[in-house]
């Protein structure tokens, strides 16, 4: 929960099948082809992000969806990051930050000791790189099944078990 100008943002367990989820993930698919060529998006569609291993959480002010995030199992201790979108018309109120911290805390609750990501090298992504980099997330290389990709910043953080 993060206090914000306009009220207290609630994150809770949520599917991606919502139909308000759904189009905030159309909108993060779009942004995703939009900005990097085809083969170097790896933004799962609602359908994955529904399935096994993957557990998925959204930030809602009211009813008003703010972003969405979720956690895919890699490995016993390891989880990547996928599908961080903040809404538009909530950016720069902080959801981004009170989403990847309640990963961060799901993930050490999960005893997960390793979180991982991919996310876009270019400028449009610059402002999700600052993101994680503030919360202690370094370059690492591409990881479970990745390739190099000029396109593609991949980073790592280990937990502690706090």
């Amino acid at each position: 929960m993060a206090g914000t100008p306009g009220g207290t943002i609630l994150i809770g367990r949520d599917t991606p099948e919502r139909e308000d989820v759904q189009q905030l993930l159309d909108e993060h698919l779009a942004d995703m082809y939009a900005t990097s060529p085809p083969e170097s998006v790896h933004a799962l569609d609602p359908a994955a992000l529904a399935g096994p291993g993957i557990s998925f959480w959204t930030a809602r002010e009211d009813s008003q969806l703010l972003g969405c995030a979720a956690l895919k199992r890699l490995a016993p201790g390891d989880a990547e990051i996928k599908s961080m979108r903040t809404a538009n018309a909530a950016r720069g109120r902080g959801v981004a930050s009170a989403l990847l911290r309640h990963l961060l805390a799901e993930a050490r609750h999960s005893g997960y000791r390793r979180l991982f990501l991919e996310t876009g090298s270019q400028a449009f992504f610059a402002p999700a790189r600052r993101l994680y980099a503030r919360h202690g997330f370094t370059d690492c290389p591409p990881f479970a099944g990745y390739e190099p990709d000029p396109n593609s910043v991949f980073m790592t953080l280990q937990l502690d078990a706090g």
